[in-house]
């Protein structure tokens, strides 16, 4: 018995190995199931992790959305002015030359301006707002616009009340470099305006390096327009070729009359005060009389710059507009003219 018991013992003994080590593997079976649902739920919240990290980062683009300025204010004549940072439907009175330079067309603008010949056709189906000067509220009120850009000042009360309205008087801007760089960031379209305007200075490079070489360097220029009942002298910022001849192409008036007409832009002067402030070229808009018929008259007969044939005559609808376009394209004009008038 005692052997049996013995051996019963060890059998027990033998057979507790069998036992403990199945606890063993049920135990480390548990734990290794309890590590997996914590993996698992590692990997879960590895999961959630990247979710709440998205989410953030969502969130942060939203807010930043949120955060990124659909309004700028912009100082005018008129005071500061809270206009909309990207303007889709604007009414422009001026200044659509720039406007067009940018690719920015807009919805309305006088007819006026509509007829343009230097841009023209980029306008075809724009609204017609009225006269100039006096555009329609009714009219511009349909366009519904969210941004009016104009140059008369005594216009402002009225148009500020249907969209944000910058005012940006007539010759403020001194020339196409003034003109493109304000409207460029007033649009935020500074890249724009700076690859337009190196094309621009490139063309204008060309036209005066063919000037200067068939010009003498003292040849004086005089700009000029003839309204039947007066005459009027201007200066280089005024339309009329002014800013062709004076600032692309670098020309000078009359030295005795140059401070007067760079400084008041404009000087209404009688036929009997031509030979004061006639320069060698005379470039002369008139809309009824030609270059013969200026041959033909007693005063302007007797000019040297008539006599010499160095008098350019044009109606107003070419030489008024002075936009960045209208003078690329007229100083190229009036450049071939004088080389082939020199």
């Amino acid at each position: 018995m005692h052997n049996l018991h013995k051996n019963t013992s060890k059998q027990n003994h033998w057979l507790l190995f069998p036992l403990m080590l199945a606890l063993i593997l049920v135990l480390s079976a548990c734990g290794n199931s309890n590590t997996t649902v914590e993996n698992t739920g590692g990997t879960s919240n590895t999961s959630n992790t990247t979710a709440a990290t998205q989410a953030p980062t969502e969130t942060s683009q939203e807010a930043e959305s949120a955060e990124t300025p659909t309004v700028k204010t912009v100082s005018t004549v008129k005071g500061d002015v809270e206009i909309p940072v990207h303007p889709k439907r604007i009414v422009a009175e001026e200044y659509l030359g720039s406007l067009i330079a940018l690719d920015t067309i807009p919805v309305g603008a006088p007819g006026l301006t509509l007829e343009n010949m230097y841009y023209k056709k980029a306008l075809t189906g724009v609204t017609d707002t009225g006269a100039y000067g006096k555009m329609s509220p009714e009219k511009i009120i349909a366009l519904n616009p969210d941004l009016i850009i104009s140059g008369q000042a005594e216009s402002y009360d009225t148009l500020s009340k249907i969209a944000p309205t910058i005012i940006v008087p007539y010759g403020d801007l001194k020339d196409a470099h003034a003109e493109l760089t304000y409207f460029g960031d007033l649009l935020g379209k500074e890249q724009e305006a700076k690859d337009w305007l190196a094309d621009y200075d490139k063309r204008i490079a060309e036209a005066k390096a063919k000037v200067d070489k068939a010009l003498p360097a003292n040849a004086t220029f005089s700009i000029m327009e003839d309204g039947g009942k007066s005459i009027w002298v201007y200066g280089d910022n005024f339309g009329r070729g002014g800013q062709p001849i004076y600032q692309a192409l670098g020309r000078k008036p009359p030295t005795a009359v140059a401070a007067e007409i760079m400084e008041k832009q404009w000087a209404e002067i009688s036929k009997e005060a031509l030979t004061k402030y006639a320069g060698d070229y005379i470039i002369l808009t008139s809309n009824n009389l030609t270059e013969a018929d200026y041959k033909a008259d007693s005063f302007w007969g007797n000019l040297p710059a008539v006599k010499n044939g160095h008098l350019y005559v044009w109606k107003e609808e070419r030489s008024w507009y002075y936009d960045p376009i209208a003078v690329l394209t007229q100083t190229e004009e009036l450049a071939d003219w004088l080389i082939n008038n020199a």
